[in-house]
């Protein structure tokens, strides 16, 4: 039972806590999210009152972002969300609806999960930065559910995480609220429940979303914008390690060197198949283009633990935005690269035409399906792949030379692991501690305490060979350094931190009340890599 209920209070909490309320569905399912626009369109289109239809999803007609607001978008001011002793009543403005859904990935695998909204990922969320909605959370499911706001500046009652004691969403009940959605840019939603070694439970489900939050002062500047969103599914554990990225240049004495207490490798994870907005490659739409367009990507790794690489083809991706954070040196790259939970906003010219393969350059994971069809305007023939060139992906590219600014205090954080062994979870402790999901009054689990005002340095050392992509909740911070390479500038809420890497990142206590670190990797996080700080 605890794997399937992890908090075994969370149904009581929730229940003492939620609200009923009239259910508004807003959001369509999706068929695709990919909206075009010509010059002359776009101005047609931000005449529209009321409520716009975009591809899949329904939102009041905002205006449309640039590439130039990514690129130049600031962190917004500390507003944040807000709570009422009261639940909001009339019609939600959001509704994301918690329930099963089936999922046709590719011809003849259709799979069985929780999704939002009847779809895996849920339609796009696109909110007005700075605009305060209602949204109401519907769970269909026998579970206690828990909604994380990602990226967002949210108090910590409606965050989403139980151990900054949210709110849960109670089975077959609904919680409303209110919240300022800030900062602007891409975001997203995702469920924040433990899975344990329930592979149907937690990230390793269709619980997410992309989430865009609109500025409030640009109308828009591209031609087209894509949403795209990546999962993988059917996950299975082996003992097999899961390379990543930069794997290949770990040397024998390091993967050794992580290994503790004298035990082999505990279970990993992998998958058998792979999809881009809930397709495999080749089953979905494709991307339609016409040449000379400026196509803006917003692109979202939702993986519960892998990450990925994607390239297109004779292009190149012009990073514009980290996270939904604008860039101080907008770079232009041939292969994308994003950990569990990152996002990349990339600007591609289409000046190649022809049927080509977006897809990551991993044979493997491209045939079972990660990798999705951009097809220009006239062009025939079938999809084309070609292996790109081998780059390198450092974060330091798109920042500044100067150092960042200096940190009142300096928080050390050792990322260590102990293997589990042949039929046993590895554990992940953080300064030599262990955090246990499963008995949120343990000792161990007491929040650190911070002054609020305070600006802290994160100085992350990982000591495993693995490589874990590191949130914090409730905020923005600045990469400070990167594998001794100094930097600033490069705002974010994840950092991809390499095996036996060193990352530095800042970060200025604003929010007041409990505030969570852990590594996005559902497996590291349920068994461990978590840390809970106190804002005061």
């Amino acid at each position: 039972m605890l794997d399937a209920w992890p908090h075994p209070w969370a149904s009581e909490l929730a229940l003492s806590y939620g609200r009923l309320a009239e259910h508004l569905t807003f959001f369509l399912p999706p068929t695709g999210m990919v909206k075009a626009y010509t010059n002359d369109s776009r101005r047609t289109f931000l005449k529209v009152a009321g409520i716009a239809v975009i591809g899949s999803v329904i939102t009041p007609a905002f205006p449309r972002p640039s590439a130039r607001t990514a690129a130049r978008a600031a962190v917004a001011s500390n507003t944040g969300a807000t709570t009422e002793a009261a639940t909001p009543s009339g019609s939600a403005d959001v509704s994301l609806r918690i329930g099963p859904v089936m999922v046709e990935v590719a011809k003849d695998r259709t799979i069985s999960t929780t999704g939002y909204n009847g779809s895996s990922p849920g339609p796009l969320i696109r909110l007005k930065e700075g605009k305060t909605v209602t949204v109401e959370l519907v769970n269909e499911t026998d579970v206690p559910e828990l909604v994380h706001w990602h990226g967002q500046y949210l108090p910590p009652e409606i965050d989403g995480a139980a151990e900054e004691k949210s709110l849960f969403v109670p089975p077959h009940g609904k919680l409303r609220y209110r919240l300022t959605p800030q900062p602007r840019g891409m975001r997203f939603v995702h469920t924040h429940v433990a899975a344990f070694s329930d592979l149907y439970r937690g990230t390793y489900s269709g619980q997410h979303a992309p989430v865009f939050i609109e500025p409030a002062d640009d109308p828009g500047q591209y031609d087209q914008e894509v949403f795209l969103t990546t999962h993988e599914w059917e996950p299975f554990f082996t003992h097999e390690e899961m390379d990543s990225p930069g794997d290949e240049e770990k040397n024998e004495d390091e993967k050794h060197e992580s290994d503790e207490g004298g035990k082999p490798n505990g279970w990993e994870v992998g998958y058998r198949l792979f999809s881009i907005n809930g397709r495999a490659l080749g089953h979905g739409e494709p991307i339609r283009v016409r040449q000379g367009q400026q196509v803006l990507f917003h692109i979202l790794n939702g993986s519960a633990t892998e990450t990925i690489e994607l390239a297109l083809p004779g292009h190149r991706f012009r990073v514009v935005a980290l996270d939904g954070n604008p860039v101080p040196v907008p770079r232009e790259v041939d292969v994308l690269q994003l950990g569990t939970a990152e996002r990349i906003d990339a600007i591609v010219e289409m000046n190649q035409p022809g049927i080509w393969v977006l897809g990551t350059p991993k044979d493997d994971d491209r045939n079972n399906g990660l990798g999705i069809v951009v097809e220009y305007a006239g062009s025939m023939g079938k999809p084309k792949w070609q292996k790109p060139p081998k780059s390198q992906w450092d974060y330091t590219m798109f920042g500044s030379d100067r150092l960042a600014a200096k940190p009142d205090r300096v928080i050390p954080m050792i990322l260590g692991k102990i293997n589990g062994g042949e039929h046993g979870f590895n554990h992940w402790p953080v300064n030599g501690v262990v955090y246990d999901p499963r008995n949120m009054s343990a000792p161990q689990n007491a929040p650190m305490k911070l002054e609020k005002g305070l600006r802290y340095r994160l100085s992350f050392e990982n000591r495993s060979d693995d490589t874990h992509p590191l949130h914090l909740h409730r905020n923005t911070f600045e990469l400070a350094n990167v594998e001794g390479r100094p930097t600033s500038g490069v705002m974010k809420d994840v950092v991809l931190i390499k095996g036996f890497g060193r990352v530095d990142v800042d970060f200025t206590a604003d929010h007041p009340g409990l505030t969570l670190f852990h590594c996005h990797q559902q497996i590291h996080m349920d068994y461990g890599l978590m840390k809970v700080f106190d804002i005061v």
